[in-house]
């Protein structure tokens, strides 16, 4: 398949005021992606946003270039990557969009594209897009131009929904939970939700300015969030990140519960009955530790590429229900059809409810080895395979370690960073590696490209 010249791993994203994300490009974007959902008839886009300031010049923009195509629009404002899926299914929208740059920063953002269904556009829709935003851009005579209104009634909507994926026959009554919003999209429904269920809620990072959105809190920095929930001597805490589809949690001891462990104690907990012959994907980046733990088990565990569009590809080829990634993005094709911090924390807490274990025994039953991830920046798309002296490198350090570890590099998906990944059975050696890799990384790149 040949590579998108604007799409990425998911969806449009970068710095705004740069690359792709600026009013031209956006309106543009708006335009082409009208086109290509118009071209069966009329058609009505859901737009939701994370809290970033930058949301409102990109919503702006999108409106006017779907008008311009014809296409109506309805805005939900502020509301979880999760909710626009969710919302565009239930109201029977040609298509959800979703503005936002995930976990990133907040001079970041982004735009991602959900079909009627609530999965992530084909590639081959992807690929029209792509060929309308290089065709001249014509509005639609006056008549046809398409109209925007607001829903109302949006994140009621989600609420309900997410409360549904838990059981009617329990309650979180007498759980103390800390949940930590990011200063994200789930900074109004979160802490709600579990408050519905009868939890005694304590929500951080739930006020957003439009700058700090994921600046020391949530998914990606659990510091706080394990500060409070030893502080108030909570049962757990939830940390979400920008957009809502990932989780991260925190045991009543501080002790932080990743993806993989999140992922393991679903699979193992819920991996019987009708689901017993499904297995479950993880990625590249998966911790060895969970693949053990799962087929000592008997649950058969497979990797796909890194980024929630790779496990939910390879879910859908092999029929399962079950995958996710180590940030936290778990992919539960039972309730959703894209990863959902929210429904997957009320999932974790459902087994413990039925089960009357804690959160720190439950994670008990993976044990990780050691590893350790580095980004190393840079500046321009660099392919890996075009510095022939880091592949030597990967390949002497490869055999060195021998079947003691292993080691991936891969350039992200959604920043511009080189990931260097070492997981292997000694901590001490592990490091070694990583920084000696990211060294080596981050010099041959300076060295053969200055401007990297």
């Amino acid at each position: 398949m040949p590579k998108k010249k604007y799409f990425g791993t998911d969806g449009i994203r970068g710095e705004v005021g740069k690359s792709l994300v600026n009013p031209e490009f956006m309106l543009k974007l708006g335009w082409a992606a009208g086109n290509a959902l118009a071209q069966h008839g009329s058609a009505t886009v859901l737009i939701g946003k994370d809290t970033r300031i930058s949301g409102y010049m990109i919503e702006s923009a999108l409106l006017a270039g779907f008008s311009a195509a014809g296409v109506d629009s309805l805005l939900v404002g502020p509301m979880p990557t999760p909710a626009i899926a969710y919302l565009t299914q239930s109201i029977r929208a040609q298509a959800g969009v979703v503005i936002s740059a995930s976990h990133n920063p907040y001079h970041d953002n982004g735009v991602k594209f959900f079909d009627r269904k609530g999965f992530k556009l084909s590639d081959e829709l992807e690929f029209v897009i792509e060929e309308l935003l290089d065709s001249p851009l014509k509005t639609v005579p006056s008549e046809k131009l398409g109209k925007a209104a607001r829903m109302v009634d949006a994140a009621g909507r989600y609420i309900e929904f997410c409360k549904s994926t838990f059981p009617s026959y329990l309650s979180l009554k007498g759980l103390k939970v800390v949940v930590d919003c990011a200063h994200g999209a789930t900074y109004s429904v979160a802490p709600k939700i579990f408050h519905e269920l009868g939890a005694k809620v304590t929500s951080i990072a739930d006020k957003p300015d439009g700058l700090n959105i994921n600046q020391k809190c949530g998914a990606i920095d659990t510091r706080s969030l394990q500060a409070m929930v030893v502080e108030n001597k909570a049962d757990l805490g939830i940390a979400l990140d920008g957009d809502g589809d990932r989780v991260i949690m925190v045991d009543h001891e501080g002790e932080v519960v990743n993806g993989d462990e999140i992922l393991g104690i679903i699979a193992i907990q819920t991996q019987g009955g009708a689901y017993k012959h499904e297995g479950v994907v993880g990625t590249l980046m998966s911790n060895l530790g969970l693949e053990q733990a799962l087929n000592s088990r008997n649950i058969t565990f497979e990797r796909s590429q890194v980024g929630d569009r790779h496990v939910l590809e390879m879910l859908k080829q092999k029929g399962w229900k079950l995958g996710g990634e180590s940030s936290g993005h778990i992919v539960d094709l039972r309730y959703t059809t894209t990863g959902d911090g929210v429904v997957t924390a009320l999932q974790i807490l459902r087994i413990m409810q039925e089960s009357s274990e804690s959160l720190a025994k439950l994670k008990k039953v993976i044990t990780k080895r050691p590893q350790v991830l580095i980004n190393v920046p840079v500046k321009n798309d660099t392919n890996i395979a075009n510095y022939p002296q880091i592949e030597d490198e990967i390949a002497k350090v490869t055999a060195m370690i021998k079947d003691r570890g292993r080691i991936l590099l891969r350039s992200s998906g959604t920043e511009p960073v080189i990931r260097v990944m070492v997981e292997g059975n000694d901590e001490s050696e592990v490091q070694q590696v990583a920084k000696h890799l990211a060294d080596s990384v981050a010099r041959e790149i300076a060295d053969n490209n200055p401007s990297a």
